[in-house]
Parts: C-alpha cells; structure tokens; sequence
C-alpha cells in the first residue's frame, strides 16, 4: 500500500513544485532517484501526506467493502437481524439494529466494548444489538465463545460476554479463568461445559461462523446496520449511520 501513496505525492510534488522542471520546461527527463529523493524531503517535511493517503485509502477500501456486502446482507438479512437463538440487549423492538460480529482475543473488540453496550441508552433505547460469536483466532477464542452461549443458556450471556472482554491481557484467556468467571456468575460449571459440548450450542456457533462468511466477515469486530457493513470499530460513521435511520 505504501507504493501508491508514494506515487500519488510524486504526482503532487511534480504538479506543484516549479524546482522540479529542467532548464527545457520538461519534467519527463527527471530520473526515477530525483523524483524519488524530492518525495522523500517532502514526505519528511509534510509527514501528514502519509497519514492522511492511509486514511483517504483505507475509507475507500471500507466503502468498497460495504457496497460488495450488500447483496448479501439482503440474501441473508432474517440469519442477520431476526435470529431468535441470538444473545442482544436493548428493546425487541428498536427501529433501530446493528449486528456485532466478534473474537473475544481482538484488541479492538475489547477496546470497543463499553461502547457497544452503551449504545441502547445512548439512544434512548432506540437501538438494539445483537451479538454474533465469530471467533476468527481459533483455538482459545473458540471456547470462549461457546463459554458465553452456553453462559446464555442459565441467563448469564451478556455477563460473561462482557467479561471475558474485559480480559486486559489474552493470555488471560485460560479454561480455568473462564470456569472462575462462571463460578463468579453463580453458574454451574458443570452444566456450563456439558453445553459448550452440547449441538445445539456447537450448531449456535457453526451458524453463526457459516454466516459470517457468506456475509465476507474478514476481521473483528464487524458491523451490520440494515444493508450497510462496517469492518472495524468506525464509531464515528457508525453513530451517523445509526441517527441517519433514526431520523430517516
């Protein structure tokens, strides 16, 4: 990526800068290290060229991803948005849901948490989220996620869910700490690992990874707002979407 970027300040710099015409007018006859070593003290001297391509880059690709998601956010919009097995919080009825698709071991994930579940007061209880486990690091992060569906099974989802990411280290992530997060639930442990086991918590989690594919969702955490998909925690064009359907 950083080719691009660099050729599109070379451009910049030939346009604007008058040093870079030979005695002729011509630019053309500049060699490759003179275009490269005028863009270099440019860069040094404006280090916010590179910075601001990075970020003009990387909303381009997010754009370009969620016009490609939307075909099939309507394909499977009832998996997405209405699953009745699906942990949430705020109302039933919120005009407004956003799905979360989440590794319990992704830094933004758990840096993005309390934002998340402030946002049905946030707005009034206009909004409601709904949690899909989409443990994309495997192994760990695989049981944590069965961890938190089966927590939901004696009423505890959205406790363990928010513990588990609190976790400030992922090495913390053990079966042991997640068996004293339960026991600190007051939940069985027994039962617990009997229904991480279980099919039909196995199948919660299948489904919800199948889903996650058919809907392209590459990395964490991940975001649906009726046809619109948001990967990475973009708060700021979240909330403006959210007041965009809420006003709309």
């Amino acid at each position: 990526m950083i080719r691009p970027m660099i050729t599109a300040a070379a451009l910049a710099v030939l346009a604007l800068t008058p040093a870079c015409a030979d005695s002729a007018g011509s630019k053309a006859s500049m060699s490759r290290e003179e275009i490269e070593q005028i863009v270099h003290e440019y860069i040094v001297q404006h280090p916010e060229v590179i910075e601001e391509a990075i970020y003009a880059l990387s909303a381009r690709e997010r754009a370009e991803a969620r016009e490609a998601a939307k075909a099939a956010i309507v394909e499977n919009a009832d998996a997405l948005y209405n699953l009745p097995t699906d942990y949430s919080i705020g109302p039933a009825d919120a005009p407004v849901t956003i799905v979360e698709f989440f590794d319990y071991r992704c830094g933004y994930c758990k840096r993005s948490v309390d934002w998340v579940q402030g946002l049905p007061e946030a707005y009034d209880n206009k909004v409601r989220v709904v949690f899909k486990e989409h443990p994309i690091f495997g192994g760990v992060s695989q049981d944590a996620a069965l961890a938190a569906l089966a927590a939901g099974r004696q009423g505890k989802y959205v406790e363990m869910h928010i513990a588990l990411m609190k976790l400030k280290s992922n090495d913390d992530l053990t079966s042991a700490k997640i068996d004293d997060l339960a026991k600190g639930f007051g939940l069985d442990v027994g039962k617990l690992r009997a229904d991480m086991k279980s099919i039909e918590v196995q199948k919660q989690l299948s489904d919800a990874l199948a889903l996650g594919e058919k809907l392209a969702v590459d990395g964490t955490p991940g975001f649906f707002i009726g046809d619109n998909y948001y990967e990475g925690a973009y708060t700021d064009e979240i909330e403006a979407k959210i007041e965009a359907a809420l006003a709309g």
